[in-house]
Order: structure tokens, then sequence, then C-alpha cells
């Protein structure tokens, strides 16, 4: 019997020699004095940290680290972490300390909040690098649900690898907090998990040597502007507005901006499908996303990682004559984009399209390639990590000399002539065109077409071309013209 209760208990005979009470009403009135006494006492603190800081967490390496939760309490939080102690004092409700850069450690330690009697712990965590796997449904989609499936979750297990997936939801305002918790990966938790995203981190978790920590927020069928504030897309004056036919900036309220007092390395990027019917207005809305979310993570420029769109007839049948795509014209927009903004990488998957699906299963090449070029851009890595890009043009009379990038160990045909290949003239017809490779260049050339001045390569919604680096990778669509896009008035 709790002691309040056995004490006021106690008071039953006084009661019934003073107010003249029978044994049973002594002891209701005792009873409910007893409760409303303990109503009326004030609530014991209860102090939560934020989700992000659940068991199993991977923190941000080589960066100040921001903790945060909420109290109902104004006394003094103390947080422990890795030999560190500090100490806040809560305002409104909330409270935030800052843990001094950690270096990467793969040995699991225990986060400990404290406040007066109470003590918060979150075990099992480790520091290295997070990164935010954002997109539509070519990033959401599962594990389990791609090429090779059975033998990657098998061999899943992996404590240097953790997961964790932001709820699908929207939000009319921005949210403080997001729920949801970090998992180790194994074959119970990478399943469902997002594909790409988590080979790209068994990749790049391997290579480095470090705990890799995979952030998953992504929806299917979502455009790109709904990752973003109203805000950020009302500042360029090319996209004012464009929100309004989706409404309240669903996604980046409750699933983006959540995120972002949590450090993190970088962001890989499988998005573009919903908005290849509006191609060139992605051109600034996807350089705007990416400045959007560099500015609120508040850590300069990391590395934003793009996967190209894979191929995909999309009512368009495959061909090797000349077309116009509003799949080109999207993956011209990814292109450009990595090109003009700093520490931008682009993963080329022409080779890994199904026609007749927009969800191609072969992912694991997929996360490999993101990781490809992590390792080079971001760590340093002396590897080839990109095909052949285009660089500039030269005629020589009935012929265009092309030039390139990321040659790497030289160009090459794969699996017969090249082709894929389409020329111009001034009139703006394209043809399909013979092309061979000459030393680092490739020479393009038609009879119908003696006076060239443009050249297409992969130009379609399905692209049919075949020129790689002897390195293993492809290379992406281009054009050499600045023809009027078929997309351009779109909006």
């Amino acid at each position: 019997m709790p002691q309040c209760v056995s004490l006021a208990l106690g008071t039953v005979p006084i009661l019934r020699s003073k107010m003249g009470l029978s044994p049973s009403r002594a002891i209701a009135w005792t009873l409910l004095v007893v409760v409303a006494a303990a109503q009326a006492r004030p609530a014991s603190a209860e102090i939560t940290p934020s989700n992000l800081f659940s068991d199993n967490a991977v923190l941000q390496r080589d960066v100040r680290l921001p903790v945060w939760g909420t109290t109902n309490s104004g006394d003094q939080v103390t947080v422990s972490f890795a030999g560190q102690e500090v100490s806040t004092t809560p305002a409104d409700g909330k409270w935030q300390v800052e843990l001094s850069p950690l270096k990467a450690s793969g040995d699991p330690a225990t986060l400990t909040i404290t406040q007066g009697d109470q003590k918060v712990e979150r075990k099992n965590l480790l520091v290295g690098d997070v990164w935010v796997c954002g997109g539509q449904s070519n990033m959401q989609w599962e594990v389990h649900q791609v090429a090779g499936a059975p033998e990657a979750i098998a061999a899943s297990a992996n404590d240097k690898l953790r997961l964790y997936t932001v709820p699908r939801k929207g939000a009319p305002e921005p949210q403080a907090g997001v729920d949801g918790n970090w998992s180790v990966a194994g074959p119970e938790t990478v399943p469902h998990f997002t594909a790409v995203g988590y080979f790209f981190g068994r990749d790049l978790q391997a290579s480095l040597g470090v705990p890799v920590g995979l952030i998953n927020s992504n929806i299917g069928g979502t455009t790109a502007e709904r990752w973003l504030s109203k805000e950020a897309l009302d500042a360029n004056e090319s996209l004012k507005g464009i929100s309004a036919p989706q409404g309240r900036n669903d996604l980046w309220n409750a699933m983006i901006f959540p995120l972002i007092k949590f450090p993190i390395k970088g962001a890989i990027w499988y998005q573009g499908e919903s908005n290849a019917g509006r191609a060139w207005q992605y051109r600034a809305l996807l350089p705007t996303m990416i400045k959007a979310w560099r500015d609120a993570w508040k850590v300069g420029d990391f590395p934003f990682l793009i996967v190209q769109l894979a191929p995909f007839e999309g009512g368009q049948p495959i061909t090797k004559e000349p077309v116009e795509s509003d799949w080109a014209e999207l993956r011209e927009a990814q292109s450009l984009t990595a090109q003009s903004l700093p520490n931008v990488g682009l993963a080329v998957i022409t080779d890994l399209g199904d026609p007749k699906d927009i969800h191609p299963p072969r992912k694991r090449e997929v996360g490999e390639r993101l990781a490809l070029a992590a390792k080079a851009m971001v760590f340093a890595q002396n590897i080839p990590y990109s095909g052949p890009v285009y660089d500039k043009q030269s005629i020589d009379g009935d012929k265009i000399v092309l030039h390139f990038k990321h040659v790497g160990s030289g160009l090459e045909a794969r699996d017969g002539d090249l082709q894929g290949f389409t020329i111009a003239g001034e009139d703006k017809k394209f043809f399909t065109a013979s092309a061979k490779i000459e030393g680092e260049t490739v020479v393009v050339s038609s009879d119908k077409v003696p006076h060239p001045v443009a050249v297409r390569y992969g130009w379609a919604n399905y692209p049919v071309g075949n020129l790689w680096n002897k390195d293993g990778l492809p290379t992406s669509p281009f054009r050499t013209d600045d023809f009027p896009a078929i997309t351009k008035d779109k909006q």
C-alpha cells in the first residue's frame, strides 16, 4: 500500500469522531482527499531527446553536433557523450546543447541526458557519415523489390550501417520533430529500405571503413518543388508560385525541415520523372532545391549526388531515328546542374533501364555508381567515377568532331559500331549519323547533312547509344545545339 494512502487511512478514526461519519463514509472521504491532492501535485518532469537520437543512431563526424529535445521542467539539462559533458537551461520547454566535433568511431557509445533525478539513455550510437536519400519512387523502391534481392538481404548484416526512415506524410507548416527510429542493417531491417540508398551506403561503408547512417526521406510520384519551401521557390522569379497547385509544400515541412539541425555528410537524389513534362523549368528548379537544402543545413556546399533518369519508353517507341524527348531534356537539366554547381555529382544509368518499367530493377548498380562518385569527389580516392562528358565541338567540313571530359583510359564502343548519334544542319533537321572514335574524340557525319552545325547523342526517352570509356562507365546523353526545347513554355 502506498505510504500516502496508509497515512491517510490513519485519519479515519478522527473523521468518525469529529464528523460522526460511518466507517465506509470516512474511508471514502479520505480517499477523495488523497486523489485530489495527488492531482494537484505538479507532474514529474519528462525529458525527451529528438527521435533522431534514438538507439543505434549514427552521428556525423568532424562537425559541431547539436543535441536537442523537449522537457516540461526548467531544471538544467546535461548531455554526456564520448567523454564530453555539456549543460543548458531549457527555455519554453525546449533544450539544445552542442558537442565538439567527434572523430569517426566504430565502437558503440551511449548518449546520456540527465535533468534532476531523471536520466535518459540512447545506446549503441556510432560516429561516422550520415547521408539523406531523397527523391521519388525510384529512390523509395525497396531492396526486396529489386534484382538480386534474396542474395543482398541474406548478406545484409552490418553493425556499421544504420538505417532511418522518415514517415511519408506532409504538413501545412514546418514541423519541429520527426517520428522514426534508427536500426542496424540486417535481414530484418534492409528488405523495406530504399534499395538505391542501401547499395550506396553498403558500398561506401565497405570502402571507407567508417560507420554510415542513411536517412530515407522520399515519396513516389512527387515533383521536386514539393521538397523545398515556398519561400525558396518564390525567391526565384522563374519559379514563383509553382508550389500552389501542389498546396502546402506537404513534404519540405514534414520530411526535410525536421532534419536540418541534424548534421549530414551529404545527400543522394533520384527524382525527375514527375517533372519531365516541365524539363526546361527543372534547369532552375533542381539548382534552387540544392541551394535551399544547403542553406537550411548551414554546412556549406555539402555533396549532392544525382541519379540521371533511366531509359524508359514512356509512350515513345525505341528508335534509332531522331526524335524530340522531354525525358532527354530532363536528363540535360540534371547534367547542367551537375556541371554548374560545386560538389554536385551525376550517376549516369543509360544502360540500366527497362523499356516497359519506370522502376528498372537493377538498383544495385545505381547505388554503386553513386558511391563511386562519392569516393572520388568527396573522399578524394583516385578512381574513375564518370563516363565521358561532352565538352565542345569543332566543325571540320562535312564532319563534326566531339571532345570529351572524363575520357579516363580511353573511349570505346560497346558491342559493335558506335550508335546513338544524330546530326543537323542550319535547318535544324536531324538525321541518323555515322560516328567513329578517333583518339579521345568522336567524329560524326551524314551524307544527308553536308554542312553540319549540331550533334545529339542518346536523345530519346529510351536512349540507344553505346559510347563508354574503358573504365566501364557510359556517356551521358547530350546535345551540342541550343535549339528551342519542346518543354520551354511548359510551366
